[in-house]
């Protein structure tokens, strides 16, 4: 879940009335509403870190939920309520599963969950059927991957809630840095194909703050000596990259649909999958890392004890 970044990456800003407010105060002209609404969100998911249990599922399957729905809706296709239907009672079913350390069972039920929605969302054409479903089901897996991560990396009863804070230290930290490197170094752009707006300045400056941020995290919260601050960082390094591919990836999706944001739910900052593109990504690294780093008890765990 990104903070305080522009609705399409980092550097770029609004059109129409917007640009000419953010030209006029120095690329900064509509940072307020941004920064509004990212307390609101950030407030979200620290009070389910918070609360825990279900409280926390509920969330993160809700989140799971919007970006669903919005990548549905650009996918566009056949039997669209349907489709929403089946794919929130997967996402919740999975969160449910994840939650409670099922974690094969969430996966075969996403992947099931996948396959009816590309079967129903599938194109009438016969040459552009395969294609069509393809991006119905994957709309699932990639809002599912998110909940069965978090759920796994908080299912600890210690770590867990640090793992999930080192998380929103590592994104949050490169989003916001990488938005104020960006637009105040500039510089040569990252991919401007993809996404005109980020430069290589914007994403180090974003990177290696967004890994300080979340080792400071773990060396607050966990004692001295049980998660050496360097494989800390170089994780947080590691994490910080994949959340900036997951921008670039979800600005490929939205140019294949001819769209600037991916939503309107969130005011000043797009849709779900603006926010959490990188979020995604980087959660389900970590969960991916924990989860396979030899001898861990839990994910939270292989992610922060080496």
């Amino acid at each position: 879940m990104s903070a305080a970044a522009s609705p399409d990456g980092e550097g770029e800003s609004p059109p129409n009335a917007s640009s000419a407010r953010a030209r006029r105060f120095g690329g900064f002209g509509d940072l307020a509403l941004r920064a509004a609404s990212a307390l609101v969100m950030v407030a979200g998911a620290l009070g389910s870190l918070w609360a825990g249990g279900a409280w926390f599922t509920l969330f993160w399957a809700l989140a799971g939920a919007a970006v669903y729905w919005e990548w549905e809706h650009l996918a566009g296709g056949r039997n669209m309520i349907v489709r929403l239907a089946l794919g929130a009672l997967a996402l919740a079913g999975a969160a449910a599963l994840a939650s409670v350390g099922d974690v094969e069972w969430a996966l075969l039920v996403l992947v099931a969950g996948a396959a009816g929605v590309g079967w129903l969302g599938r194109s009438a054409s016969a040459a552009d059927r395969s294609g069509q479903a393809g991006w119905c089901a994957a709309g699932l897996l990639y809002a599912g991957a998110m909940v069965v991560a978090v759920c796994v990396l908080r299912h600890s009863l210690f770590l867990g809630p640090v793992a999930i804070l080192w998380l929103f230290a590592v994104v949050w930290g490169t989003d916001v840095m990488a938005y104020f490197g960006g637009r105040l170094i500039g510089g040569p752009k990252l991919w401007p194909r993809v996404s005109p707006g980020k430069t290589w300045s914007g994403f180090w400056v974003g990177v290696l703050c967004g890994a300080g941020a979340g080792a400071g995290v773990v060396a607050a919260a966990v004692t001295p000596g049980e998660a050496p601050l360097f494989p800390v960082f170089a994780l947080g390094v590691a994490a910080a990259s994949v959340s900036q591919g997951g921008d670039l990836f979800e600005s490929m999706v939205k140019r294949r649909y001819g769209v600037k944001d991916s939503g309107r739910l969130i005011p000043g900052h797009g849709g779900a999958m603006d926010r959490l593109d990188g979020f995604i990504f980087a959660a389900v690294f970590a969960a991916l890392v924990g989860a396979l780093h030899k001898g861990s008890v839990a994910a939270a765990h292989g992610l922060l004890v080496w």
